[in-house]
């Protein structure tokens, strides 16, 4: 892809080439991290969500009924792939 130039506008605004655009498939909304390097300026597309770890969505979806346990979980699993299997999935 060659090179391409824009223009700031009197907003400070800068439009992204439409070609560079459509490569990365920025749409409209999409939201950038703006970064000074020694170099110029950097954009790089925000994650879509924040970083959260376990302890923070821990118990967010509501359960009812009797807790499970690895062991049922395992079985689960099993169950799963063996299902899936029957139908050719694997």
């Amino acid at each position: 892809m060659p090179p391409a130039t824009t223009q700031l506008s009197t907003k400070g605004q800068v439009v992204l080439p439409k070609q560079i655009r459509e490569a990365h498939g920025w749409g409209p909304g999409t939201e950038f991290i703006v970064e000074e390097t020694a170099n110029g300026v950097l954009l790089r597309p925000a994650p879509l969500f924040p970083r959260t770890s376990l302890d923070q969505v821990l118990g967010c979806l509501k359960y009812k009924g009797k807790p499970k346990t690895i062991e049922d979980m395992d079985k689960a699993i099993a169950r799963g792939v063996k299902r899936r299997h029957a139908r050719g999935r694997y």
